[in-house]
This record gives structure tokens, C-alpha cells and sequence, in this order.
């Protein structure tokens, strides 16, 4: 099954969707390894045409390229792989939307996307800081794939956007290098139109209420509109990568979670294709 409005070939796409169901460094409540295969089953759900850019994403040259094949258990090599994947996907010159699994898994995606786009910045809109050095010792993790993103991209180039969870000594290293900030508009003010641009999205950015199908929730989260407000924007961006992480299927079986974050993909493409 793919996502709606699928072309049926690779050839020429704008926009290719790729699935990467892992999960294995979850800390809390696993799962997320089921986010990509239940979000193309409930993307039926949904219309293609979004309303608010005034586009039918079947009219977009986009792809579902299915999901990666894993070794789940080797982490090592899943980063490899993953990245490996990532690159080839960039190289044709297609905008990469990457479909979690956990958050570990934009580590590889956001280092193939700046190996070619070295002025790339990231965009981060997450509940928690993932800046931890390492976790229960393990250096990758999804609580640390932030600091692992700044072993190689600079500082200036992270932009982290309503966060409520760290540790003491994240929140101090988020405030020495100026990486949380107040509000969007301001940053992209301050970038060209032309600068490239990653945006990654940690689904527990939401609140609970709104959210609950995530391995981490926390309280005081965004409303789906209040997301989206942020989200679009990015319109007329240069848009290089897209990722959704963390949906977890498994833990809200109403099926609302999932159906927010198929919205969230349709009208990500809408961005992006502008």
C-alpha cells in the first residue's frame, strides 16, 4: 500500500516519501516502528486536496518509496544504511520526506542532507531537547540525537522550537548556544530564501490531548492548528527534507493520532511543493 496519491513510478518525483520503521533505542513505550505502515492505511482517510494551499497533492509528481528494510537490533548499521538510503534519494534531487519510527532516525537523514548542503538549517519542533550527551551510556539515541546532529552541523544552524522537557544541563547547553527559540518568523527573516532547509518534526511537539499515540508524550504541547501555523511558514522555502517522527500507532487506537499526522504529511507537501 502506499500513501494517496502515490505516482505509481519514481521517475521524475518532486517529493518521495520513505519509511523507516525503527525503534530501537525507545525508552518509555515502544512502537513507533508501526508509524509509516499505519499512516499509507489510514491515509485513505483523508482527502488529497488541501483546502489551505488550495493543491491536490495527486497533482504533485510525488513518490512513496515504501518502507526501508531494518536490521533491527544493530543500530550501527541501521545508521549507516539509513544514511546511505537518505543520499540516494537527495541525489536525485528530490525533496526527502522521511516517515519514523523514532527519533534516532533523523541523525542519518539530516547527515545526508548537510554532507550535500553544507549551509543547511535544521528545524526542530520537538517536546524535549534530545540534547543529552548519552543515554543509560549509549551515545545514539532518540534522546540524543540532537548533540549527535551538532558533532558536525554548527551550532548556528540548529533552531529548536517549542521545548518543554530536558534535563538541567540540556537546557543550559540550549541556552549557551542560543538553540531554543522564542518564535519562527524572526529566524527565517534572517535567512535567504535561497538557504536550504530541514525540518524535522517529533510528533510529541503536540500536546497529549491533541496527540496521544507517542512513545514520550508531555503536557503543554501545540494544537494541531498551532502547528500549523508554524509549519506553513515555511511556503516558499527551500524546503530540502521534511521528517515525522515518533507517531506511535500502537498507543492511541482510535486512530486519531495517526490520522492527524497523515494531515500533517499531506499539507507538509503542499509546503514544500510551493
Amino acid at each position: 500500500m502506499q500513501f494517496m496519491g502515490s505516482r505509481s513510478k519514481a521517475e521524475g518525483a518532486k517529493v518521495v516519501l520513505r519509511g523507516y520503521p525503527y525503534d530501537g533505542t525507545a525508552s518509555y513505550k515502544p512502537g513507533s516502528r508501526f508509524g509509516p505502515m499505519e499512516i499509507r492505511v489510514h491515509s485513505e482517510g483523508i482527502e488529497s486536496y488541501s483546502p489551505r494551499f488550495d493543491v491536490d497533492i495527486e497533482n504533485i509528481p510525488f513518490f512513496d518509496a515504501g518502507d526501508m528494510s531494518l536490521p533491527f537490533g544493530a543500530k550501527e548499521r541501521m545508521l549507516v544504511e539509513v544514511e546511505a538510503d537518505a543520499d540516494s534519494i537527495l541525489s536525485k534531487g528530490a525533496i526527502l520526506f522521511g516517515i519514523g519510527g523514532e527519533h534516532l532516525i533523523s541523525y542519518p537523514l539530516i547527515r545526508a542532507a548537510y554532507k550535500r548542503n553544507p549551509d543547511l538549517h535544521v528545524f526542530q519542533f520537538d517536546a524535549h531537547m534530545d540534547l543529552r550527551e548519552d543515554y543509560l551510556g549509549e551515545r545514539f539515541s532518540h534522546a540524543t540525537v540532537m548533540r549527535r546532529v551538532l558533532d558536525f552541523l554548527p551550532e548556528k544552524q540548529l533552531h529548536q522550537f517549542h521545548i518543554r522537557s530536558g534535563t538541567e544541563e540540556e537546557w543550559q547547553l540550549s541556552h549557551d548556544m542560543g538553540l531554543l527559540k522564542a518564535s519562527l518568523g524572526p529566524v527565517l527573516k534572517d535567512l535567504a530564501k535561497t538557504t536550504p532547509i530541514y525540518v524535522t518534526i517529533d510528533m510529541d511537539v503536540l500536546d497529549p490531548a491533541a496527540f496521544p499515540g507517542t512513545g514520550t508524550p508531555e503536557p503543554g504541547g501545540l494544537s494541531f492548528m498551532e502547528l500549523m501555523v508554524d509549519l506553513t511558514q515555511f511556503k516558499g522555502r527551500k524546503i530540502v527534507a521534511v521528517d515525522f517522527m515518533e507517531l506511535a500507532p500502537n498507543i492511541d487506537l482510535s486512530g486519531i493520532s495517526t490520522i492527524s499526522a497523515v494531515k500533517l504529511i499531506r499539507e507538509m507537501i503542499g509546503v514544500a511543493s510551493g
